[in-house]
């Protein structure tokens, strides 16, 4: 998807136009969040980059996020759809 496509997606989700960000850029932003939060990953690249140690939540639904966290990762998933990246 060419930048000024993604910066357009952007404006309509509500983020600021910067530079557009990488599938994995999306996935680590997402993944901080519920890092942040003690959520215990399960896949190795997730543990590999965040670790487990503090986690306290092994279901993300029993992960207590704000309502601004949860748009954030709303917002991350929707731009994560429309460039069409791996789950």
């Amino acid at each position: 998807m060419k930048t000024a496509a993604i910066s357009a997606l952007m404006l309509l989700a509500g983020a600021t136009p910067v530079l557009a960000q990488s599938c994995d850029e999306f996935w680590y932003q997402r993944n901080m969040i519920f890092k942040e939060a003690g959520y215990c990953f399960k896949t190795a690249k997730a543990i590999r980059n965040f670790g487990n140690a503090g986690c306290r939540y092994d279901d993300q639904a029993d992960v207590p996020l704000s309502a601004r966290q949860r748009a954030e990762i709303a917002e991350i998933t929707s731009m994560e759809r429309a460039m069409r990246c791996a789950p």
